[in-house]
């Protein structure tokens, strides 16, 4: 296997990292306004992924920087085809990392009520930017012979793009909501069982369609396979989840996602970046690489940095692994 087919890859499992840790991550904000009811409650869902949050979104920036690196011309195309759903993401972003400082400085209703309308609207945003843009490098943008983009973002909006965005947002809020019932206790972790229970199929129900028309019209017989498996997986977890299997569920939320991005990128090779006005024109792995020396360079570094960081964030995850509930938060002053 050659250095480009190994980054595209690469670049795959970086996108399935960033889904799957920051998935719930922004589960938990999603349901920080719609799955507590008092203060006390809505600081346990913070604290759950407080200490975790801001290593998770280390995985899109490699995932991002890696393109980048690897692949210049599919960076090129992507970012700046999807130019204004990448700022709306990376606003949200900001935003949300603001909010999660600055909600604890002034003791007042008001001020923590104002951040935290921040810190859930820049939840929900981002996976609905992520799934749309994802879902238009699978399915195509309108790129020329020079891979710049014809058109605008209307024409990025077609039922695919749609979909997916939807697919990323219910994927997080189920996510974060069996996220919830394993991290912490009382009486929030059976609100949040019943709510993955109640609700997980028809959030599951947008990627269910993204995925059949993806395979239908992209897939091969060995991705139907990987599509078949996926379909496996979420039926799983969501016979588990009202049995209170919560940690099962969870894993077998996390091969669903894995099985999925699987069949996206999978469909995808060995384009990078398919051309919806022409074949001729979509940018391939081999065609949008970087040179052989850059993409040798980039990999020593991966050698060497990728174990420590997931050293780091398993170390981390393991320091924080007990349960919490609303016992652990002291009592709130009400001006």
């Amino acid at each position: 296997m050659d250095l480009p087919t190994v980054w595209f890859f690469l670049i795959a499992t970086l996108w399935l990292g960033y889904f799957f840790l920051e998935g719930f991550d922004f589960g938990v904000g999603m349901l920080l306004g719609i799955g507590t009811r008092d203060e006390k409650e809505r600081r346990v869902l913070i604290n759950t992924i407080g200490p975790v949050w801001d290593g998770n979104e280390v995985w899109v920036i490699v995932a991002v920087g890696a393109t980048f690196a690897a692949f210049p011309d599919w960076y090129a195309a992507l970012l700046s085809g999807a130019y204004l759903p990448v700022l709306f993401v990376l606003l949200s972003l900001i935003g949300r990392g603001v909010a999660f400082e600055y909600r604890g400085k002034v003791d007042g209703v008001r001020w923590r009520r104002n951040w935290d309308r921040v810190i859930q609207i820049g939840s929900w945003l981002p996976p609905l930017g992520w799934g749309f843009i994802i879902t238009a490098t699978v399915t195509g943008l309108p790129i020329d012979v020079n891979g710049d983009l014809r058109g605008g973002l209307i024409d990025l909006v077609r039922v695919e793009t749609l979909l997916g965005a939807l697919a990323l947002a219910g994927f997080s809020l189920l996510h974060g909501a069996v996220f919830l019932a394993l991290k912490t206790d009382g009486d929030i972790r059976w609100r949040m069982q019943r709510f993955a229970s109640r609700y997980g199929a028809l959030l599951l129900l947008p990627g269910a369609a993204l995925l059949a028309i993806v395979q239908f019209r992209h897939g091969a017989a060995w991705t139907a396979v990987i599509a078949g498996v996926a379909v496996l997986a979420s039926i799983g977890a969501l016979l588990l989840l009202p049995r209170g299997r919560a940690g099962r569920a969870f894993t077998l939320l996390g091969v669903m996602l894995a099985a999925v991005v699987v069949v996206l990128f999978g469909s995808l090779y060995p384009n990078v970046m398919p051309s919806t006005i022409d074949s001729m024109f979509t940018l391939t792995v081999a065609g949008a690489a970087s040179s052989p020396y850059t993409l040798s360079v980039i990999t020593w570094v991966a050698a060497f940095g990728t174990p420590a960081v997931l050293l780091y964030q398993g170390w981390t995850y393991w320091v924080f692994r007990r349960r919490i509930s609303t016992a652990h938060i002291p009592a709130v002053r009400v001006p």
